[in-house]
């Protein structure tokens, strides 16, 4: 396959002094279950190609894009030596790292993982493969990538273990979990999770997606991946509201939290609606001391990819600035069909000191980077 690299547009600047750091907090690598070979025992190798994984969403017989996008990625994000798109380190340097310099790219690994699958023993075992596949597939040859911890979350205890596995490891800068779970995140049974990340001084990654073998819709199953798509931001918002609800950042003061893919034009409305709701009915959650959007402003952080896009862009101004310019992160979604290209994806009309703070700034501060 010919593939013709667009023609680098930062290329002039690149090697500027003045030019922007951009620490990208989106980047999908792809690992195959042959990749997971060298880190998973017999025992668990032999059952998946016996008896495969087995997802919460027992009936899936497909992959949830759009077959345009096939594995829902860009057309042109194909290695030329073969392998599916995120799979070789080289034509990732060259397309992305190198192409718009990239100083730092937080990797979000997702199927196969392990996380959400029905077996827990198999699930803590992918996860653990999809660690160690990170570091020595991608982090240690790349010290501009850094890994997330995958974890088995439905499993607290083994997920704890995992975390405390890569504790010190500054290759790894985040807790990945998924939007969509068994039980609302919020919940008592995954606070292990973030207590564990909180003494590892992790933050919590929630990336959009997940199979929690429920629908995503309060109707059932939809019939159209544009209502599968758009469900994200109803599911982050449960996930948000889970987690203020339950009292988890009265008890987790310290623990942050990056929504990831799920846009953010949906979280000024929502901390609107917390506030006036809890100021009625505060007697009902006594642990939740604070007005809820008081909690969002600290402790929770988004990405821009996929970024709201305004007939009137000074609404999307608007959003940010309530959100906070401290609080957004840059992520393309390389190697997928919506990426958005660092040089056109920020609003222009924001200051440059704004512009310092999401493409590179802020990701420094939460992730620790150096």
């Amino acid at each position: 396959m010919n593939i013709e690299l667009r023609q680098p547009v930062r290329a002039q600047t690149a090697q500027s002094k003045n030019r922007l750091e951009i620490v990208d907090v989106d980047i999908h690598p792809k690992n195959t279950l042959e990749d997971f070979r060298p880190y998973l025992s017999n025992r668990w190798w032999d059952y998946l190609q016996t008896y495969g994984r087995r997802s919460r969403h027992g009936f899936v017989d497909g992959y949830p894009f759009p077959k345009m996008t096939p594995i829902a990625c860009r057309r042109d994000a194909w290695p030329p030596g073969g392998g599916g798109p995120g799979s070789d380190l080289g034509f990732m340097q060259e397309q992305h790292l190198d192409h718009y310099g990239i100083d730092f790219g937080v990797l979000n690994p997702l199927a196969p993982s392990g996380q959400g699958d029905q077996n827990a023993g198999l699930s803590a075992a992918l996860a653990f493969a999809a660690n160690e596949c990170q570091l020595e597939r991608w982090a240690l040859r790349d010290k501009r990538l850094k890994a997330s911890v995958v974890v088995p979350y439905e499993d607290a205890e083994a997920s704890v273990q995992e975390i405390r596995r890569r504790a010190g490891d500054r290759n790894f800068v985040q807790v990945l979990m998924l939007s969509r779970t068994a039980e609302a995140l919020g919940r008592k049974r995954y606070w292990p999770v973030y207590e564990a990340a909180v003494e590892a001084g992790l933050p919590i990654g929630i990336h959009a997606f997940g199979y929690s073998g429920w629908a995503m819709t309060n109707g059932g199953w939809p019939s159209f991946y544009i209502e599968e798509v758009t469900e994200h931001a109803t599911s982050a918002q449960a996930v948000v509201t889970s987690m203020v609800m339950e009292g988890l950042f009265e008890r987790y003061r310290d623990l942050k939290v990056v929504m990831i893919e799920c846009g953010f034009g949906w979280l000024p409305a929502l901390g609107w609606r917390l506030d006036k709701l809890w100021r009625k009915m505060r007697d009902e959650v006594p642990h939740v001391t604070r007005p809820p959007s008081e909690y969002i402003r600290e402790h929770f952080y988004v990405s821009t990819q996929p970024m709201e896009e305004a007939e009137d862009p000074s609404h999307v101004l608007d959003a940010m600035r309530w959100i906070g310019f401290d609080r957004i992160l840059f992520a393309s979604d390389y190697p997928h069909w919506d990426f958005d290209d660092p040089v056109v994806a920020i609003p222009p009309a924001l200051t440059e000191e704004q512009r310092r703070m999401i493409f590179a700034g802020n990701a420094r501060t939460v992730y620790r980077l150096d």
